[in-house]
């Protein structure tokens, strides 16, 4: 079994800056920066033969390439509840799009149909008892933060092994984007 989903990767001095807002939040668990990226699709535990079906169709889907902008911070739950602090996506219909294509994809190579509506962003940190009013501060903090405008020449298929150091992701294939 292999452990896969579908992400965008974010330029070195993107995941610098925002590596750069780590801290202040008891609780939290920042993602490594090297970690940093955009899911497209989390798909899941699979066995190799359907990870192979799913690289072959991720091979077919055919999108421009494309910009993103992150645009601020937010959290999933409530305040004193939250399970997630991530850096958001500012709206883009050509991501939307890319999306579209590439959930269709998985659906051809077996892969059940994702339940939760797409919410482009970058996870920041998983949260464990984080005080409230520490999560709120740190997305009062952040809220402005922005970047300028990234070209997406390209998506990747990645498969993800726990560790006790956390997470390890490795690049299992690369899909280019074109005009």
């Amino acid at each position: 079994m292999i452990r896969l989903f579908v992400a965008l990767d974010l330029p070195e001095h993107v995941r610098d800056r925002l590596s750069r807002l780590f801290g202040g939040v008891p609780g939290a668990r920042w993602v490594s920066p090297e970690n940093l990226h955009l899911t497209l699709r989390f798909i899941g535990e699979v066995h190799n033969g359907q990870a192979h079906d799913i690289d072959s169709t991720l091979m077919k889907v055919r999108a421009p390439k494309l910009e993103i902008q992150l645009d601020g911070v937010g959290l999933f739950g409530k305040a004193g509840a939250a399970r997630i602090l991530w850096a958001g996506v500012r709206k883009s219909e050509a991501l939307t799009r890319l999306h579209g294509k590439v959930e269709s994809a998985l659906r051809g190579a077996g892969i059940a149909p994702d339940e939760r509506k797409f919410s482009p962003h970058v996870a920041l940190a998983r949260l464990r008892n984080a005080p409230a009013l520490r999560v709120q501060r740190f997305v009062a903090e952040n809220a402005y933060f922005a970047t300028e405008s990234l070209p997406v020449d390209h998506f990747v298929l990645y498969s993800s092994h726990r560790s006790a150091s956390g997470a390890i992701y490795t690049a299992e294939a690369d899909y280019a984007l074109g005009s």
